[in-house]
């Protein structure tokens, strides 16, 4: 089981930045994969980016890819999301998920691969 807590979220002008903190419980996080996705209101969840077991790998959603960096600190049981150039259309509630498959796959791409989640943390970009 492991549990995972968001953090980091905000109110922010276009063009800014946050970083999102994710919090995992457990001795086991070196060994999953980790995902982070975003859900607007009357929207589904939507993919923002991946990162397997060791941080060696990473995968971004399109319209996100080159603005956003996603990385981990296994001593700290912690992943990240850097958010850079931040659009009002980024505005949504952010949640990080653990899949313990630990190794990407195209299917990482997919709520549905992950086991876990977070309560989730608002971001919120004003123009």
């Amino acid at each position: 089981q492991v549990q995972l807590v968001e953090s980091g979220g905000g109110l922010v002008q276009a063009g800014g930045s946050l970083r999102l903190s994710c919090a995992a419980s457990g001795r086991t996080f070196s060994s999953y994969a980790m995902g982070w996705f975003r859900q607007a209101p009357g929207k589904e969840r939507e993919f923002v980016a991946a990162i397997n077991w060791s941080g060696g790998t990473t995968t971004y959603g399109h319209s996100v890819k080159g603005r956003f960096t996603i990385s981990r600190d296994n001593a700290k049981n912690t992943v990240y999301l850097q958010m850079n150039s931040l659009k009002p259309e980024d505005t949504a509630v952010y949640y990080c998920a653990a899949d313990d498959g630990g190794d990407l796959k195209y299917s990482s791409r997919s709520p549905g691969a992950y086991d876990f989640w977070g309560q989730g943390t608002q971001v919120t970009v004003s123009s």
